[in-house]
């Protein structure tokens, strides 16, 4: 096995959130009179967020004196419209199905608000991925280390018994050393150049999946391993 743990983007990798984020920014704005925006737009804001989302497509952005008011309108109606027109990829409930069955460590790292986070992976993936980490308005959102570390921790605590979790049965290291001593075992797959530079900082490989929200011309110019055109084709390459 080349890779002993998985990670994966949420938006644009796993699911096709697109439309329920330009449906729920498009609302926001006509509620507040202002511009909507095309879904090719939506689809530039995306990557980094909501807040950033939100900010890229109000007018004067964090500027504006009603941005908090409209900021605060999207989340909410969001959390109620995000299984609207959202769907897994192709492919993507088949693998998650085999790396569940193969008791494969994989866990979800994205700057998506946790409350919808946690939704969305009850709802739509049923709990089969156990980790997922979100923005929680504390730790430093995605391209930071910071959230595949949290990842990382938490899947060290969830399989404790395996032999990469204990150093491969020396001595116990410490949480640091721990980290930079897995971080070669781990892939991030995700679909953007926020993912790329997230796996860059975070000193784990990037796999990028062609079918998500940038175009292929701007992946083959971001650090990877691997371009990927369907899911399933990451069973093959993790297996090595």
């Amino acid at each position: 096995m080349k890779y002993d743990i998985v990670l994966f983007d949420l938006d644009g990798t796993l699911l096709n959130t697109l439309e329920d984020l330009a449906d729920s920014v498009n609302y926001v704005m006509m509620q507040m009179g202002y511009p909507v925006h095309p879904l090719e737009s939506i689809r530039q804001f995306v990557g980094n967020g909501i807040r950033t989302l939100m900010v890229k497509a109000t007018p004067q952005g964090e500027e504006n004196p009603r941005f908090e008011e409209a900021f605060a309108m999207f989340k909410a109606y969001y959390l109620t419209h995000n299984q609207i027109k959202t769907r897994p990829y192709d492919g993507v409930m088949e693998l998650l199905h085999d790396y569940e069955e193969q008791d494969m460590p994989m866990a979800i790292v994205t700057n998506k608000n946790q409350e919808s986070v946690d939704v969305l992976v009850r709802d739509v993936f049923k709990n089969h991925v156990r980790v997922a980490v979100g923005d929680d308005g504390i730790r430093p959102r995605k391209p930071a280390a910071a959230p595949v570390e949290e990842a990382l921790r938490r899947l060290r605590q969830l399989y404790a018994d395996r032999a990469w979790a204990r150093m491969g049965g020396k001595d116990a290291l410490s949480e640091a050393d721990w980290l930079e001593w897995i971080k070669p075992h781990v892939l991030y797959v995700g679909d953007s150049d926020v993912d790329a530079a997230t796996a860059e900082n975070s000193g784990v490989d990037c796999a990028l999946c062609a079918w998500g929200f940038r175009e292929e011309s701007l992946l083959e110019t971001l650090p990877h391993v691997v371009l990927l055109h369907k899911p399933l084709e990451l069973e093959a390459f993790v297996r090595g």
